[in-house]
């Protein structure tokens, strides 16, 4: 057990040094490759075979997934007729450790001729491959975890981590947030989790006291003991003016005997963050955790109370987080 433990740590370690060593290499050539991929009018086609491969469609996914239109085309294939899939607005990013794959070479003229640009992912700066590119990114890595040094291990890991930084780049150049993320993952427990609305978790207003700016200290304690609650809806001139709660006190002179009698206007909150009834979830969870509230008024289009989201609320769902 512990030698498996052992070799275990070792390939972690092996690995993980050289996902570091990426940072020193990291040059303008990334930021180039991120900017003419920005620029494509046509899709990203990613190739690669054996474990270059997989490690491409994997990159394809997250292309695809985070705004970036993007194909995988395996080069054996392209070398029989999927090469059609390819036309000039379309960013080829190749991807070979060696940047010698034979069929990958192959593909290069072809490719040149249509029109469309060539990035290459590699770790050799001098390979075939590197020289017919307009863009290079090395992912060069200084040995694999496989202890024969054949298997590629670090190589494909250094690759697949340079993949998720291209997408997260053009993800935010883009400035591709939550809602258009829920666009293209309406299925499954991650779509439910984006999709879901304040509407869907808040609570009606009346569930909670409502008191006003002039009601007393003594007052507002008595009212949310009574109804188990650390805060109230405070209402003026007919319609709402905040949120208190019993944290709130803490701005007074708690232990004067006056405090009691204290008006709980003088004790609010200054501001007032509300949210609109179709926000998402998610952006509930931000404004209560980067704000601190104890609660958060949710108002209609009309801009009328509908209701109060509280952080349990949200975390009673158990599948959100802040984004």
């Amino acid at each position: 057990m512990k030698e498996i433990l052992r070799h275990a740590r070792e390939v972690i370690s092996i690995e993980a040094e050289a996902v570091q060593g990426l940072l020193d290499r990291l040059d303008e050539n990334f930021g180039r490759a991120v900017e003419t991929l920005l620029a494509c009018r046509g899709r990203v086609v990613v190739t690669g075979i054996g474990k270059s491969g997989l490690v491409g469609r994997k990159i394809v996914a997250t292309l695809t997934s985070t705004g970036t239109p993007a194909i995988f085309l395996h080069p054996v294939e392209g070398l029989h007729g999927d090469l059609g899939m390819v036309t000039a607005q379309d960013v080829l990013l190749a991807i070979s450790n060696s940047g010698e794959t034979s069929e990958i070479i192959n593909l290069l003229p072809s490719v040149q001729k249509i029109g469309a640009k060539i990035i290459s992912l590699t770790g050799c700066l001098t390979s075939t491959l590197a020289k017919n590119s307009q863009i290079v990114i090395d992912v060069g890595v200084e040995r694999e975890a496989c202890p024969l040094g054949l298997a590629p291990t670090s190589s494909t890991t250094a690759t697949l981590v340079i993949g998720d930084a291209i997408a997260v780049a053009l993800m935010r150049q883009r400035k591709f947030g939550e809602k258009d993320f829920a666009l293209l993952h309406p299925g499954g427990s991650l779509g439910e989790r984006l999709n879901l609305r304040v509407k869907d978790i808040m609570r009606p207003a009346s569930e909670f006291p409502a008191v006003s700016k002039e009601t007393t200290v003594g007052e507002f304690l008595l009212a949310i003991n009574r109804l188990g609650t650390d805060f109230a809806v405070i209402y003026q001139d007919g319609g709402l003016a905040g949120i208190i709660a019993d944290r709130d006190l803490r701005r007074g002179d708690i232990g004067s005997p006056q405090f009691p009698s204290r008006q709980i206007g003088e004790l609010m909150s200054p501001s007032l963050s509300t949210i609109e009834e179709n926000s998402s979830a998610a952006e509930a969870m931000r404004a209560i955790v980067e704000n601190n509230l104890a609660a958060l008024p949710v108002l209609d289009k009309e801009k009328r109370l509908r209701g109060v989201v509280t952080l349990r609320d949200l975390l009673n769902r158990g599948d959100l987080r802040v984004f």
